[in-house]
């Protein structure tokens, strides 16, 4: 599996990790078949030549009078992009086996991957601890072990401000596809960081790319778990209370902005209620730009500890206002933005969020 001359160092890299997992693969998956009673294990092979090509591990096994061959194929990523080479190799594989059984290991698999691998007859493990066999008298299953390495902070790293504002571009417009350099121009950021955030994409298989253009293939699927990863707090948040009824300070909110032309947008229950109306509400949400202490003062709201009608969110990054509408002569946040402010509002506001995405968004 080692290039003998290093010509490609980053391939290198693949095969060195590729050969680590490979080796605690064999490892466990031998302690684990000894462990199953009525399941005798005869020998392994590793790199093993079948039909000309070689999958990277072979478990020659009896149950009962049966034999059976588990094949297993190594990739260091267990992404959904990445795996799908190892089940296409592995149904080569077993399409000249008999008795076989196709297995696909990586340092962590995802459940979109596993469920990738169950969906085509195969089993998967990973060095995390996650496992499922399924073939003859066997049914192992071993699940919801987290992933101790780095897969999970590049997951994160697309929900980082730069990054999200491209995932805002493409939800909000969730039927478009985009070339690259139309992206980066649309979220405003770097050629560069357009084209990390696709790649991403693609390896999760959030989205696909169709004739040089990316467009999602999982909307609603990435929106829960950006939603998973995020809450209205990361903005910094005001608490104020004013004497008159939040729909009241909401238009003279929005009056004070326009007439300085600050950038505002109305959201969680003050901006559902004019999109997806769910619940009455005692408490508005907005966010503004810049200048908020002077807003709070021209509007009569004192700031509060406990108790506030009004809340006013500084925006962690300029792109929650990415997709905002005028409605009735207020702005109000992109559905998406909506969505995720009031999906981490534990309560009403959860249900407020499963309330837009059927009635509005409809992924």
């Amino acid at each position: 599996m080692l290039s003998p001359n290093g010509e490609n160092t980053q391939r290198d890299e693949t095969q060195v990790r590729e050969l680590e997992v490979m080796n605690r693969t064999q490892d466990r998956m031998e302690r684990l078949l000894d462990e199953i009673p009525f399941l005798e294990r005869r020998r392994t092979i590793k790199e093993p030549y079948l039909g000309g090509k070689g999958p990277d591990l072979l478990f020659e096994i009896a149950v009962g009078d049966r034999r059976f061959s588990i094949i297993v194929e190594v990739k260091s990523v267990g992404e959904p992009r990445q795996l799908r080479s190892a089940i296409q190799q592995l149904r080569e594989y077993l399409a000249q086996t008999k008795d076989g059984y196709g297995v696909v290991a990586a340092n962590f698999i995802t459940d979109d991957a596993g469920r990738l691998c169950r969906d085509n007859g195969l089993g998967y493990m990973d060095l995390a601890g996650n496992c499922f066999l399924n073939f003859d008298q066997v049914y192992i299953e071993q699940k919801n072990y987290p992933n101790p390495l780095v897969e999970k902070r590049q997951v994160r790293s697309l929900f980082t401000p730069r990054s999200s504002r491209i995932l805002r571009v493409m939800l909000v417009n969730p039927m478009r596809s985009w070339q690259v350099q139309e992206l980066a121009s649309e979220a405003d950021v770097s050629l560069g960081q357009a084209h990390k955030v696709k790649e991403r994409l693609l390896d999760l298989e959030y989205a696909r790319e169709e004739e040089r253009r990316v467009l999602l293939s999982r909307p609603r699927d990435l929106l829960g778990k950006w939603a998973e990863n995020y809450t209205f707090r990361r903005n910094k948040v005001y608490d104020y209370f004013g004497f008159a009824e939040p729909k009241e300070i909401e238009r003279k909110l929005a009056e004070y902005c326009d007439r300085l032309q600050t950038r505002y947008a109305l959201t969680l229950f003050s901006g559902a209620a004019p999109v997806a109306p769910y619940t009455r509400y005692t408490r508005g949400f907005a966010y503004v730009s810049g200048g908020i202490g002077e807003l709070a003062s021209a509007l009569e709201l004192r700031e509060v500890s406990s108790g506030p009608n009004f809340s006013i969110l500084e925006p962690y990054d300029e792109g929650v206002f990415y997709g905002s509408r005028s409605i009735e002569g207020l702005t109000v946040a992109s559905d998406v933005q909506l969505y995720l402010d009031l999906a981490g509002y534990k309560g009403r506001g959860e249900e407020a969020a499963a309330f837009l995405l059927e009635e509005r968004m409809k992924y």
